[in-house]
């Protein structure tokens, strides 16, 4: 059996990790485990700007200084999170992608025939949830290849 572990920093993410390791943990069964992450830059803080109509050359340049902190960042937590399976002995590995999360997610577990997604549900409310959607219902959604293991 083969699991895809979806993280994206949060702390519920992070239980998604942890309920990872619990099926895997001990389990000969488990041919591979992988975190995957995927970078979405579609609401990053440049919206405003956007809505704007118009990027100054200076504001361009925060925005990319921005990403490249943020990419940075992701690259550490994604360390953290091997680190984590290691440690509990449980061989994974890292998947990284740029675009629309829950597509992203569900290309990359149709393509390498992963057998169960694990994923938190994200805990937005309000506006954020309308604007943003819901990653993990997207993915719930669209997986018609594979079982999605929602963890709250």
């Amino acid at each position: 059996m083969k699991i895809l572990a979806c993280t994206d920093s949060s702390e519920h993410s992070q239980k998604a990790l942890e309920k990872t390791a619990l099926l895997a943990e001990g389990n000969k069964n488990i041919d591979e485990v992988a975190i995957i992450y995927v970078y979405d830059h579609r609401y990053d803080a440049y919206l405003p700007y956007a809505a704007e109509g118009s990027f100054s050359t200076k504001e361009m340049e925060n925005y990319q200084t921005m990403v490249e902190k943020h990419k940075e960042e992701m690259k550490k937590m994604l360390s953290n999170a091997l680190l984590f399976f290691k440690e509990k002995n449980i061989k994974a590995r890292i998947i990284y992608k740029e675009g629309h999360p829950a597509h992203n997610i569900v290309k990359v577990a149709r393509e390498e025939g992963f057998d169960i997604i694990v994923i938190a549900s994200e805990g937005l409310s309000g506006l954020k949830k309308l604007f943003l959607g819901s990653v993990s219902n997207a993915v719930i959604q669209q997986a018609k290849d594979c079982s999605v293991l929602l963890v709250k």
